[in-house]
């Protein structure tokens, strides 16, 4: 099947695109086709080994919703989930949608500080969250009037048990008007440069990011009942949210839920559960190829592995291989504000054959080109430039920023990316480098920014950059350039302790430079390109 290139070097799926029911809530799209799948098993909790069948998940998620709306939860309010992989992060995601209520995610790992930088944007109305993480969000919940619900049993009587809302009356929920351009999930992201902004993503959005991985014919992803999927990634992060939670959920397939990364007890559960489809990141996928474990568990249920978050390069691919023998490895590439962009074709029960290094062709019902950064020109195959993306999965905008989203997403509709990338020959997707100064650690998203303003707080330091450095096994960890202020003294231990002590352990400084001055254009823009090259 030959790939439709349009004028202008745009750039089409080798799929035909599909009728997408964008007009649809996402809920109900995502149980549209559950009358031939209502006994099958979605989600299967590993840590407790309970089992929700798509019926029962689908009468749970109704009945939080009635909770929710007990609690005063109406249209537009939103609910933050401050939660590591659980049941209760796919009830409480799906009732809010019932309720035409928002739901945005935070790591659990963020400090009380992230998690009220991010809170004080998004205004949340509820805190669903852990019993050890109250602590962390009391301030911010008393400051704003906020109610707080624990999954686990309340550490005290203020705070409301989730298995409340479990428990309320589904009949006593009223229809509530949704529009397919309300917005339901709010998760956050750097974007292409500065802080953490909210992404809003409406249910046109998430039902257009689904359909085109699961609807129809679908080589590039060919997910079925039958399979058993494994969610290991947060489903605080989109690639997880979407393709793990909300596809199995469209499908009719199985989700093995794990609370966080340990290696043996993954592996375990790929055995135990004969888990067919295992969607991962690079960091992931490096530890089970140099696990000498590995050898003792069987993996042979295990059919397609699928790499995102970050590249994964030929040498990985090669060493899994030996470690998966019946898999098929490919990449997908993707980003918040746009869902999936491209796919690797090579997951059907034939597979079709695809490239090691690329992330895979244009999906379907989306349109890419490549511009040159300076002229905005679209540029052919073999060319490197920004890659840019159109379609109904890109983001309605960040939420109260239009300065923002006016720099991302240009007047025709454009979302520009920050990624330089190429397309080649056969219509595969290479990504080379990206313009924007995210820093990728583990599939995690690190804002430079954010770390440069609390270094540049400290009474003893006048500037500061903070730039990746490549790991083997994060990808890239953040260090900082740093001017000490006149006549001060400060050790990159002090430093290091500093920023430790205010942000989760992902974002930490892994080292400290010191330097007479940080490089800038006449705009003041830090010129970070010449800093890595230091590195």
């Amino acid at each position: 099947m030959e790939l439709k290139q349009e004028s202008e070097h745009i750039f089409r799926s080798k799929l035909p695109d599909i009728n997408i029911p964008t007009h649809l809530p996402l809920h109900t799209y995502c149980f549209q086709n559950l009358s031939t799948h209502r006994a099958r098993p979605y989600l299967i909790n590993a840590a407790t080994g309970d089992t929700f069948t798509h019926a029962g998940f689908e009468l749970t998620a109704r009945r939080v919703a009635a909770g929710l709306h007990n609690l005063g939860i109406r249209k537009s309010d939103v609910v933050t989930l401050l939660l590591h992989n659980s049941p209760e992060f796919a009830f409480a995601f799906l009732g809010a949608s019932f309720i035409g209520a928002i739901s945005t995610t935070a790591n659990p790992l963020y400090t009380a500080s992230e998690i009220a930088l991010q809170a004080r944007i998004s205004r949340p109305k509820l805190i669903v969250t852990h019993a050890c993480h109250v602590e962390k969000v009391k301030h911010y919940a008393a400051e704003a009037g906020a109610k707080i619900a624990t999954i686990d049993p309340p550490p005290s009587p203020e705070i409301i048990h989730f298995a409340e809302l479990r428990r309320s009356d589904e009949k006593l929920l009223t229809p509530i008007e949704i529009h397919a351009d309300d917005t339901v999930a709010l998760p956050f992201s750097s974007g292409t440069t500065g802080l953490p902004k909210g992404v809003m993503l409406s249910h046109k959005n998430l039902v257009a990011c689904v359909s085109q991985q699961v609807d129809g014919e679908n080589p590039a992803v060919h997910i079925d009942r039958e399979d058993r999927m494994l969610c290991v990634l947060p489903l605080f992060h989109v690639y997880s949210m979407i393709s793990v939670m909300l596809c199995c959920l469209r499908v009719g397939a199985a989700v093995v839920i794990m609370p966080k990364f340990e290696i043996s007890e993954l592996m375990e559960l790929i055995e135990k559960y004969r888990v067919t489809i295992a969607p991962f990141v690079p960091p992931i996928l490096l530890a089970i190829a140099k696990s000498p474990a590995a050898a003792k568990f069987d993996f042979s249920s295990v059919r397609r592995v699928v790499c995102g978050a970050a590249p994964m390069d030929r040498e990985l691919e090669l060493a899994l291989k030996a470690k998966l023998p019946n898999a098929v490895i490919g990449q997908g590439y993707g980003m918040t504000e746009a869902g999936v962009l491209s796919m690797s074709l090579g997951f059907a029960k034939r597979p079709l054959k695809f490239k090691a290094g690329s992330c895979g062709t244009v999906i379907r019902n989306a349109r890419m080109k490549i511009v040159d950064p300076s002229s905005a020109a679209s540029l052919p195959r073999n060319e490197t430039g920004e890659i840019c993306i159109k379609g109904d999965a890109v983001m309605k905008g960040y939420y109260n920023d239009p300065e923002a989203t006016r720099r991302t997403i240009d007047e025709e509709g454009w979302l520009h990316t920050g990624d330089l990338g190429f397309v080649d020959d056969d219509e595969e997707v290479y990504i080379v480098d990206r313009l924007k100064e995210l820093i990728k650690y583990k599939g995690f998203h690190i804002a430079p920014a954010e770390l440069e303003a609390l270094l540049v707080a400290h009474p003893s330091i006048s500037e500061a950059a903070v730039v990746p450095m490549a790991d083997e096994a994060a990808g890239e960890v953040p260090v900082a350039f740093v001017v000490r202020a006149n006549a001060a003294y400060i050790t990159e231990l002090q430093i290091k302790r500093y920023i430790a002590n205010q942000v989760a352990p992902y974002k930490r400084i892994n080292r400290v430079f010191f330097t007479d001055t940080i490089p800038k254009a006449p705009t003041g823009k830090i010129l970070r390109k010449d800093l890595r090259a230091r590195l």
